[in-house]
């Protein structure tokens, strides 16, 4: 291997471009290559003039170019994540996967199958895991400070209307999308996952206030109850039903030794920490939700992605994400959606 990482990315919409900007600050990482079904000449990617555009990833994984580069980054729709993922693991890349991982359980395994026979790393992109919030909270879960979990409420309210499903997107499409909870909030529920692991006896309401004809999704809102396996009970009510601009997303804890909440439009502060005997510590400030103009996303710590990628390939790190986290992210929601 080079002393830089190379990188191909797959999809370059915002997300796709937001990993190519932050492979080019990493000083020890290099973007080879860009690839999109759409015109070269659309897509915005004029900076990134040094990486040799493909209009399909099969073009370039029959290229010379991919033969030197190490990872493909997976920023495509949803839908495609996991055949690109197989298809790119079996041609001896490692494969870096914009949540969600899959679309289902089945292929999800299929990936990881792929990648250890292949020896080939994972990297599932949950990038909210390095927010100071989270990170915070899971500080406090793992020194068992807070005693037993008696309960967990994460609520996740945000605006996305017919500025975000345009006729041309793949938002909204039932097989390229897959629902609210894959595409606007796996990464709440993925630091549900971290924070208290799985889930059991799963009980769902879901709704569809003001999204028909505009997607061909089944919801837009729901509330769904469960129980933690180790112990507690806990929900998710979440919406993309709010007016106009993204409302809130928090998560709130009620455990045996006190009460902690982080809050703000997207968990980026701690609004409250009422613990026996705790002291709360300065946190670093949380980064900025991804801006999209029209409307927002999660915080932009993608650079923390890519830092981990060139870290773990080079032996310096244990990886973040691992792709057996990926799988429980989408076998939970997958749950969810059939209860």
């Amino acid at each position: 291997m080079s002393d830089k990482i190379k990188f191909a990315i797959v999809g370059c919409g915002h997300i796709g471009k937001r990993h190519a900007e932050m492979i080019s600050r990493n000083e020890e990482a290099e973007l080879v290559a860009l690839i999109d079904v759409k015109p070269e000449n659309t897509l915005g990617i004029e900076s990134y003039a040094n990486a040799t555009f493909f209009k399909s990833l099969e073009d370039f994984l029959e290229s010379d170019i991919a033969k030197e580069v190490d990872v493909v980054n997976i920023a495509s729709p949803n839908g495609f994540h996991s055949d690109q993922a197989l298809l790119c693991i079996e041609h001896d890349k490692h494969v870096v996967i914009e949540k969600p991982m899959a679309l289902d359980k089945n292929n999800a395994e299929k990936v990881i199958f792929s990648a250890l026979n292949k020896q080939k790393q994972v990297f599932c992109v949950m990038q909210n895991r390095y927010s100071p919030p989270s990170a915070w909270m899971k500080e406090l879960m793992v020194s068992g400070k807070l005693g037993n979990i008696y309960m967990a409420q994460l609520n996740c309210y945000w605006n996305r209307d017919d500025r975000y499903y345009k006729a041309d997107s793949w938002h909204g499409d039932a097989k390229l999308d897959g629902g609210t909870l894959f595409t606007q909030f796996s990464h709440f529920i993925d630091i549900l996952y971290w924070l208290f692991g799985d889930v059991s006896n799963i009980r769902s309401q879901m709704n569809n206030f003001n999204h028909e004809g505009l997607t061909q999704l089944k919801e837009d809102s729901g509330m769904v109850q469960f129980d933690f396996v180790n112990g507690g009970t806990g929900c998710i009510n979440f919406s993309t039903s709010v007016w106009n601009k993204n409302l809130e997303s928090s998560l709130t804890v009620i455990a045996e030794n006190g009460s902690v909440k982080i809050g703000g439009q997207y968990m980026d502060q701690v609004e409250v920490c009422n613990v026996k005997d705790y002291e709360m510590p300065e946190l670093a400030p949380t980064n900025p939700g991804n801006d999209y103009g029209a409307y927002k996303g999660s915080a932009a710590n993608h650079h923390y992605v890519i830092e981990n990628v060139v870290d773990v390939l080079k032996g310096r790190a244990p990886i973040t994400v691992n792709a057996l986290e990926g799988l429980k992210v989408v076998e939970m929601i997958e749950r969810m959606y059939a209860k």
